[in-house]
């Protein structure tokens, strides 16, 4: 299963060997790829041209034009709505202000402190929890302004842990 947003407006898409469904009703196609960015395709007795205009992977935004009209699409597989329940989505025109525990746990290490300069990606924390250790990392680029906890301390879902 996977959501997907197409100019605004969100779709629930759930595909198994049989078939796809979406919003829960049947969707049935025929599908024939031309060339490589070019698909034709058949929905109700209606014919498409669809050419793949631009793909981002990191954001999961594709960019079609179905019979010349410029279509947006994003895509939310299992693993991003599972982040978003946990409060750990990061949308890119976001600024995210602070990181928050997204499940209770042990602090092992700080990677981070006040005055540090950030970039996407760094490691900021380990959090241990459930036996695993689980890498806190910086979602976007910025210096470190406060840092809300240290080594041993035990944490809360939700807590704020440090702040940009």
């Amino acid at each position: 299963m996977f959501q997907t947003k197409i100019n605004g407006k969100n779709f629930e898409v759930v595909r198994n060997e049989e078939s796809i469904l979406i919003n829960g009703e049947p969707f049935e196609w025929d599908f024939v790829k031309i060339s490589e960015d070019n698909f034709h395709i058949l929905h109700k007795n209606k014919s498409y041209r669809v050419e793949v205009v631009k793909v981002d992977h990191t954001t999961k935004t594709f960019q079609f034009k179905i019979n010349n009209k410029t279509q947006t699409v994003q895509v939310k597989d299992k693993f991003d709505l599972l982040l978003e329940k946990m409060g750990m989505a990061n949308g890119a025109s976001a600024k995210i202000n602070n990181i928050k525990a997204p499940m209770p746990g042990l602090v092992i290490d700080l990677k981070v402190k006040v005055g540090d300069n950030v970039k996407v990606g760094d490691p900021l924390l380990i959090l241990e929890a459930m036996k695993m250790e689980n890498i806190l990392k910086s979602p976007g680029d910025g210096t470190i302004k406060a840092v809300k906890t240290k080594k041993g301390d035990s944490v809360e879902k939700g807590q704020v842990l440090i702040e940009f």
